[in-house]
């Protein structure tokens, strides 16, 4: 029990070599993040601290990972904000490194391919994303050395690819995955949220709401269910529709008609200046 005392914030280490001398073991559980931290990623930090006796939480905006053309520079970096929102959570360590520390000569020669799934969905709009993302967490489970490595479900593909590497490269750590944390109002939480003014967030909404209809017209087939979350996009003009399909979670490749079991939706829009995704679970029978 609190004895009101404000709890401090985690430790920040900034090198490699001082993060392994911390966490010698393997008993920890890794969270790994671009900062800007929201309730979403506190509840991947609540899921982590269930796992194992230590938690890192990494927190680096990795330049592999974003376009020419995409916010790179503007990405909101608050490590203050971010080490507040921690300190009650009893977080072992912030893994907080500079781009020189992560990348000391440079764009690396070595990287991951994410394969022909790393060019489709969100690797169609933003090339290379994908390569960038699974170089940077290899890197980091070769790190931290985690026991367990936890993402939401928001990003589906991210996850997808991440489960994928694991397999492949016969990594040692269990990929965690904890549900999409959403606003009262049914918005999934996402760091690029904050990119949204009041009208915009409003417009938001109807990412959420079309995944809704796709699930309520689920028990009438697939065509059902891209009509019904087509009809609600379609009436909100400031929603800019870059893709919207229903993968077989096993693949992550499009379902056929004749499809029976559980699929997953997955929807991405831009909504003024935020680019946006969200995902949900449907039973097609």
């Amino acid at each position: 029990m609190s004895d009101g005392t404000p709890a401090s914030a985690p430790p920040v280490i900034t090198t490699i070599a001082a993060l392994r001398e911390r966490f010698p073991a393997r008993a920890v559980a890794l969270v790994p993040t671009m900062g800007a931290l929201h309730e979403g990623h506190l509840a991947l930090v609540r899921r982590a601290a269930e796992l194992a006796d230590e938690v890192v939480v990494s927190i680096f905006v990795n330049p592999l990972q974003f376009g020419p053309s995409e916010d790179l520079d503007r990405y909101p970096r608050d490590l203050e904000a971010d080490l507040a929102l921690l300190a009650p959570l009893g977080v072992a360590a912030v893994f907080a490194p500079a781009v020189d520390e992560m990348y000391p000569d440079g764009p690396p020669q070595t990287t991951l391919r994410a394969g022909e799934l790393g060019g489709r969905l969100e690797g169609r709009t933003r090339p290379g994303h994908f390569d960038g993302m699974l170089t940077v967490v290899a890197k980091l489970i070769h790190i931290a050395r985690p026991a367990h490595l936890l993402f939401g479900q928001k990003d589906a593909q991210q996850v997808f690819l991440v489960e994928r590497m694991v397999r492949d490269l016969d990594l040692e750590a269990h990929v965690e995955v904890v549900e999409t944390v959403r606003a009262a109002d049914g918005l999934a939480l996402s760091s690029r949220n904050r990119y949204l003014d009041e009208s915009e967030r409003r417009a938001a909404l109807a990412l959420s709401r079309a995944l809704e209809a796709a699930d309520s017209a689920a028990d009438r087939g697939i065509d059902a269910v891209i009509a019904a979350a087509q009809s609600v996009l379609m009436g909100e003009e400031h929603v800019e529709v870059d893709y919207f399909e229903v993968v077989d979670p096993a693949t992550f490749l499009p379902v056929g008609d004749d499809f029976r079991g559980t699929a997953r939706v997955l929807i991405a829009a831009r909504v003024g200046p935020a680019r946006l995704i969200d995902n949900d679970a449907i039973y097609l029978n």
